[in-house]
């Protein structure tokens, strides 16, 4: 008896993407042309060309919420520089030149790479000769990990632009002496030169910033402002084009699609996302078309997938206080004052093991949390019982708990007990 295999029922239905071309509709994608970028591309290129012609561009600071087009744009140029060497060797450039300088560039994501050690490290492996030692991922002083990267990156001419994405992440974590150090490497530097660009959504993270670091690492600032709908709705279109096979989706959609972008401060990586997310959801339906029902229902999954992301790499005694609130939700409680999220949360470190913070840290905690979307945290007056917090969860409990089971150590937890409050906790 023939039993039929489970991707049969999948693979008779007609695909609404086109072959490998999902990776259109991907965050990584680096498209052929930036609609509604034009001008910061113009911008970053008249800046970039000193280092084609062998001399060290200024350092650069790119500013702009998420989703806006500035890593796409530094990435578009980084490209556009690639193509031009290879015009300029093969002879079929217009201009005079007959030669353009080596430049390398690194891409380095500082909400990955967060600390000094990492991107020295990573700046020195990229230039490693044969049978030379590399930087190991950890293990070497930091001052020896910094010798190795300049000799490394000295070892023959080139202009080296490193390129920190969410530089931010970088400062907040590790301070501003790694940018420090990069900033001041030309002056020991003999062969090569280097140029920073860094890319943030965090305009105030300058102001704390060693005054030595904020003039040379700023010498020029970029902003990208949002995209409206009826430009993501142009970008949405160019990429569909590419990504769906013809009559699969319909202007309905995609103008939906860049009306939610829109309302999520012109982003157009949500946008992207969404038609993406949208389009697999109606091709597992078996669908002949994207429709409109499709993009409501990504963006739903979408949502439910940024808060178990957010919930998952949480710190430890963030998930312990999060872990209590989910547990008072499941009892129907929606009305927590901060001394009862406290109570519980000294109770469920026992059971994990760690030593419980003060209650002030976990006020601090609290308001992280009311400030990520994961609880509502609403200050309310008790008239002359002062003012407390009522605190509540913001996001279906069980989605909280699909981001938290994954840890063990909250595999056999227990609920805690809830106390009576007799009185208010202030804070």
């Amino acid at each position: 008896m023939h039993t039929q295999n489970v991707f049969e029922e999948y693979l008779d239905a007609q695909p609404l993407f086109n072959k490998n071309r999902r990776g259109v509709l991907r965050p990584e994608y680096i498209p052929s042309t930036l609609p509604h970028r034009e001008a910061e591309v113009k911008q970053l290129a008249s800046i970039m060309i000193t280092a084609l012609r062998g001399n060290r561009p200024s350092n650069i600071l790119i500013f702009g919420k998420t989703g806006t087009g500035k890593t796409a744009t530094v990435r578009y140029i980084e490209k556009e520089m690639a193509d031009m060497k290879q015009r300029v060797k093969e002879g079929k450039n217009a201009s005079h030149v007959k030669d353009l300088s080596p430049v390398d560039h690194i891409y380095i994501n500082c909400e990955i790479v967060d600390t000094p050690y990492g991107i020295l490290q990573n700046i020195g492996n990229r230039f490693i000769r044969v049978f030379q030692e590399r930087i190991p991922f950890t293990g070497w002083p930091l001052e020896k990990v910094h010798e190795e990267m300049r000799k490394n990156l000295d070892a023959q001419p080139r202009v080296l632009v490193v390129v920190l994405d969410e530089i931010d992440k970088l400062f907040y974590k590790s301070g501003d002496d790694v940018l420090y150090n990069l900033l001041n490497l030309n002056d020991t530097l003999v062969n090569a030169q280097v140029s920073i660009i860094g890319i943030s959504n965090d305009l105030k993270f300058t102001e704390f910033l060693d005054p030595r670091v904020k003039s040379r690492l700023g010498e020029e600032k970029l902003i990208f402002p949002p995209y409206n709908a009826q430009q993501l709705g142009d970008i949405l279109r160019e990429r569909a084009d590419l990504a769906f096979r013809e009559g699969t989706i319909d202007e309905e959609v995609i103008s939906l699609c860049a009306a939610i972008g829109a309302k999520e401060h012109g982003d157009a990586r949500r946008a992207i996302d969404l038609l993406r997310v949208a389009g697999e959801i109606a091709e597992r339906r078996k669908a002949e078309a994207v429709m409109e029902r499709d993009v409501y229902r990504a963006k739903n999954q979408i949502e439910l997938d940024c808060i178990r992301e957010v919930v998952r790499t949480l710190p430890e005694h963030s998930k312990v206080v999060l872990l209590g609130i989910y547990f008072s939700a499941k009892e129907g409680r929606d009305d927590l004052t901060t001394g009862e999220v406290y109570d519980m949360y000294q109770q469920l470190c026992k059971q994990v093991g760690t030593s419980p913070l003060t209650q002030r840290r976990i006020t601090d905690l609290i308001s992280e949390l009311d400030m990520l979307g994961i609880i509502h945290a609403r200050v309310i007056s008790k008239g002359k019982y002062g003012r407390t917090r009522e605190i509540a969860l913001s996001v279906p409990p069980r989605e909280v708990w699909n981001a938290l089971g994954e840890d063990h150590a909250f595999q056999d937890i227990s609920p805690p007990r809830m106390r009576i409050q007799s009185t208010i906790s202030k804070f």
